[in-house]
């Protein structure tokens, strides 16, 4: 998509890119009975760190422990629900 898109795709599939090479990626052990979504809400808690989602029910349980959760608004906008810490 950066290199075969329309114009605008491009910029936006090369802001994704570079906004994704600042990310690493971790190994977590997932516990018997486990779902991912009890995964992340594990680790949030346990390195007091902010959730990026969209998943309706794993925003409810994030707001319920009070993890800052960041999700998209509309088609163009990031909101952070909850304070940083």
């Amino acid at each position: 998509m950066a290199e075969k898109g329309s114009p605008t795709m491009q910029k936006q599939a090369s802001l994704a890119l570079s906004l994704a090479e600042k990310c690493r990626q971790i190994q977590v052990e997932r516990k018997r009975g486990e779902t991912s979504d009890d995964v992340i809400l594990r680790i949030a808690v346990e390195w007091n760190s902010p959730v990026a989602t969209n998943d309706r029910e794993l925003r409810e349980k994030l707001r319920a422990k009070s993890i800052p959760v960041i999700f998209l608004r509309g088609k163009r906008r990031l909101e952070l629900e909850g304070a940083l810490s």
